[in-house]
């Protein structure tokens, strides 16, 4: 594994949100305990709720995330990350062009991209002018049931593009090192990560950091 080249983005877990895991009551602690375990990312995901309810939130993980020195990424809203001064977006395949969430948020800004199981998706991406390339769902997934799987391989072949590779679906602590090892830099971790206590959510993070400690030669502990 080379050096990445998006300096913003380091190796590690990448904590992304659920309304059912990670409800409004217990959103902000849950994204803090992850934070506390070594987090190196986060996700803001919810598609449901009212847009004030989804501002509210939003302010408060860009608050949390602030204070941890984490970037926070908002799931396929280009302006709701602008008004919360969120670090980026993702995007799906069928979701705005990267071209024109780059126009909203400048060329600083964090702009991921969902490749599924395709090295053609990634190219694209990467011509474009994504910051990380995702793949998944490489396990069975309680959050994304219908996603195409993907073999870890395609991990490993993403690395020509010079870009952060994320893994996601299905992600635990037992199945993760041999993401890492296929050239994963990123575990993006929903269900294998949150539901639990805020105790029981930091242990898991921990342990995440511990599998990039073993395995990863960019990752260093937070200090």
């Amino acid at each position: 594994m080379g050096t990445l080249t998006t300096p913003s983005l380091k190796p590690g877990l990448y904590a992304i949100t659920d309304s059912v895991l990670t409800p409004p009551e217990t959103l902000v602690a849950s994204v803090e305990a992850a934070l506390c375990g070594g987090a190196v990312l986060v996700q803001y995901r919810e598609k449901k709720a009212p847009a004030p309810e989804r501002l509210r939130q939003a302010t408060s993980l860009q608050d949390a995330c602030r204070n941890a020195g984490v970037p926070l990424i908002i799931n396929d809203d280009p302006e709701l990350a602008h008004r919360v001064k969120a670090a980026g977006v993702h995007l799906g395949q069928s979701d705005q062009a990267l071209a024109d969430a780059r126009a909203v948020l400048g060329p600083d800004a964090i702009v991921g991209i969902t490749c599924h199981d395709s090295i053609n998706m990634a190219a694209a991406a990467h011509e474009g002018g994504a910051d990380y390339l995702a793949f998944g769902r490489f396990f069975q997934s309680v959050t994304k049931p219908g996603a195409p799987p993907a073999d870890p391989s395609v991990l490993s072949e993403a690395r020509q593009f010079g870009r952060p590779v994320t893994a996601i679906g299905g992600v635990t602590t037992d199945n993760g090192a041999q993401l890492i090892l296929a050239g994963a830099d990123l575990l993006a971790v929903v269900g294998g990560l949150f539901g639990g206590s805020p105790e029981d959510i930091e242990q898991k993070a921990r342990s995440f950091a511990r599998l990039f400690e073993q395995h990863h030669p960019l990752f260093s502990l937070p200090r």
